[in-house]
């Protein structure tokens, strides 16, 4: 046999591994409705807050919005979990009200999509702070391509780029490592028992 021909373990792991359970869709699914009610409290009562600090600050919390693309993959470790969280999570906060309407969905697709590519690059098999970390701000920067043509197309190139610089940042600490420390919390308390993350 060759040594590039896979075994039929190593096909069968591999589909194993890419194979979404029952239980994986319904966590992932009330985490992201979860998450889609804080985006709405956040939005509605957190978010207003900043708006007298002017832009770019106020976009120092957003990490908070892509929570969900990097949790969920943190605990279900099976591929589409970013992408799945984000858009559950903002369809959501559409349903809820969100001061944003349907362009809501096309941000949370885009930010979703950012932190996927940076578990697909690590074929989801590495699930630390670090990675944890690059996948917050590969949210964050999904965030800000949506963001800069959509809502700033004609601001300043240095405002562009302090609130691109905000998201990412936000996204990588908040997302990143606020998430990771989150799932951590979880897994002490042996919620997450039935998920390769709580073992």
């Amino acid at each position: 046999m060759s040594a590039l021909t896979p075994t039929t373990s190593a096909v069968g792991s591999s589909n194993e591994f890419a194979r979404w359970r029952t239980i994986d869709i319904i966590v992932v699914a009330i985490l992201a409705v979860a998450f889609g009610v804080v985006f709405w409290a956040w939005n509605a009562y957190v978010w207003v807050w900043l708006k007298p600090f002017g832009e770019p600050w106020e976009y120092i919390i957003t990490g908070v919005w892509v929570m969900p693309a990097v949790v969920a993959p943190l605990i279900v470790r099976k591929p589409g979990a970013a992408l799945f969280a984000e858009m559950v999570a903002a369809i959501v906060s559409v349903l809820l009200g969100s001061q944003w309407g349907l362009d809501t969905l096309l941000s949370g697709f885009v930010q979703g999509a950012g932190a996927e590519l940076v578990f697909g690059f690590v074929m989801y098999r590495s699930f630390g702070p670090i990675v944890a970390f690059i996948a917050g701000a590969g949210a964050g920067i999904g965030e800000a391509l949506h963001d800069i043509p959509v809502y700033f197309p004609t601001y300043g190139a240095n405002l562009q780029f302090g609130i691109a610089a905000l998201e990412i940042a936000s996204g990588a600490v908040i997302a990143g490592i606020g998430g990771w420390l989150l799932v951590r919390s979880l897994r002490r308390t042996g919620a997450l028992q039935a998920f390769p993350s709580g073992r």
